[in-house]
């Protein structure tokens, strides 16, 4: 008997414990075929025909000569001779675990798939992009073949039926199996594929694709299920209001053009100065005295030249704000006076526009997301927790008490990440809560706001009563009274205390 090594590919092995080499003891060839066999039975009808002889199809191979050169199953093995099974025996091995899948997976048809979508199983398309691209059943998971393991499970929860869908039915059960071997507990696939679902007439979609360059630029994004081809191209159609390209407006313009805010507005009517520059990224030295809009369009044009920018460079008033912030999905507020704050909220309010809020102050920064008019779950408007403004001189200027350069930084961001959440429909924004930020020690706490019935511009059964001009006053409201006052809440566990008197 001879010691020999058989090696056998990686499309035979039916599960993640079977080797790619085994060791057996033979005389011939045929013997080692045989044990072989019995080793891995699902290697029967791949080997062998049903007459008994070496399946044609299969070249096996002894060190580096075919079998059939060397006469066959009778020929005789010597210690430490290597037995392949060629690539070329890749379709046969495919055969037979498939057979094999076909035997253990469960298969719906396309009807009994769409009822079980319809009582919340979902549909996971795992053709290549080039397929999908055709159409894909209406509510369907398009993650492709290729990225599947990496992103469904951050897709669909384990407990969850998943019915997986190829072209024609074949590919959705080897999907299948790996799906159940990452711990799914209830997979199907769709008997017949895409083809057959189309063919009965069921509801299909044609989801966005995006070209070649674009592809390129948002591939971070593209791996992310949660965001997806079909979220970069809401993203590529949202439009985005900036109001003011300073300490806050500089990075979250910035990094809503690099996400592909398909149109961003700028409204500034201020130019670049030096003292900006500590903070205000978007500006330059050399456009020092220069329109902050035209500076802030030529960075993020620069930046992301597929996007579009509207400048609005004028004063943002009573008689403007309407026409101004109509058209678009989102508003984000990075003025730093009271009368521009309360003229955006009230307008946001009427329109019904989620007002992205942030301020900052010294080392102190906080961010909201202030939306009465949310379809689901209303939250508060900038009035209910400061019904009116204080009067002129009052607050504490922001020429004069200074802002730690960085912490624009901060709170911009998280405005622009709120505004994306908002356009992609994700997570839980800041409806109904504000998020304060102390740099020096480095700490987050979320105050919950209610909405006031009360509140002068969204409180029950109230009508807009027009526009109010208050005299300008350069400051950051009201957040240097809350910071002194929540300083010590994390030590004190008087959160709760703290938001009534807030509100």
């Amino acid at each position: 008997m001879a010691q020999i090594f058989v090696r056998v590919p990686s499309l035979s092995r039916a599960s993640d414990e079977a080797v790619q080499e085994l060791q057996l003891e033979a005389i011939t060839l045929g013997d080692a075929l045989k044990a072989i066999s019995a080793k891995r039975p699902e290697l029967l009808d791949v080997l062998w025909t049903s007459d008994g002889e070496l399946n044609p199809l299969v070249n096996v191979i002894v060190g580096q000569r075919d079998v059939r050169a060397l006469g066959g199953l009778s020929a005789c093995l010597a210690d430490g001779d290597v037995v392949s099974i060629a690539p070329e025996f890749a379709s046969s091995t495919t055969q037979g675990r498939l057979a094999h899948l076909r035997s253990r997976i469960t298969k719906v048809d396309p009807l009994q798939a769409h009822a079980l979508q319809t009582n919340g199983a979902a549909i996971v398309d795992v053709r290549e992009p080039s397929e999908s691209a055709i159409g894909t059943a209406l509510g369907a998971f398009v993650l492709g073949r290729s990225f599947l393991e990496i992103r469904i499970e951050q897709a669909i929860d384990k407990s969850r039926t998943v019915i997986v869908m190829c072209q024609s039915g074949t590919r959705s059960l080897f999907a299948a199996d790996d799906l159940a071997r990452l711990g799914y507990e209830d997979i199907r696939s769709l008997a017949g594929g895409f083809e057959l679902w189309k063919q009965q007439g069921l509801p299909i979609e044609v989801q966005p694709r995006l070209d070649d360059a674009a592809r390129e630029r948002y591939s971070r994004h593209l791996l992310m299920p949660e965001v997806g081809e079909a979220g970069q191209m809401k993203l590529m159609k949202s439009k985005v209001l900036m109001i003011g390209v300073g300490g806050l407006g500089s990075p979250a313009a910035y990094y809503l053009a690099a996400a592909g805010i398909g149109t961003i507005g700028l409204v500034d009517h201020d130019v670049v100065d030096r003292s900006n520059l500590q903070r205000q990224i978007l500006h330059t030295d050399a456009r020092v005295g220069k329109s902050k809009v035209e500076s802030a369009k030529a960075t993020l044009e620069a930046l992301n030249p597929t996007i579009k920018v509207i400048g609005h460079e004028e004063h943002l008033n009573a008689a403007n704000v309407e026409q101004i912030l109509t058209g678009y999905d989102v508003i984000v507020d990075g003025t730093d006076n009271f009368p521009t704050r309360y003229l955006i909220n009230d307008a946001c309010v009427k329109l019904k526009l989620p007002n992205v809020h942030g301020a900052v102050f010294r080392f102190d920064g906080q961010v909201s997301v202030f939306w009465p008019g949310r379809p689901k779950l209303p939250g508060p408007c900038y009035r209910c927790m400061f019904p009116e403004p204080p009067p002129p001189g009052t607050a504490p200027s922001c020429a004069e008490a200074g802002v730690l350069g960085v912490l624009p930084g901060v709170i911009g961001l998280l405005q622009a990440t709120e505004v994306v959440k908002l356009v992609l429909g994700l997570g839980d924004p800041l409806v109904g809560r504000i998020l304060h930020f102390d740099a020096l020690r480095a700490k987050f706490l979320s105050l919950k706001l209610d909405a006031n019935p009360e509140c002068p511009c969204c409180g029950v059964g109230r009508n807009f009563e027009g526009y109010k001009d208050y005299a300008q006053s350069c400051s950051n409201p009201n957040l240097s009274e809350i910071n002194s006052r929540i300083s010590d809440v994390s030590q004190t566990n008087k959160s709760q205390e703290l938001i009534a008197e807030v509100k």
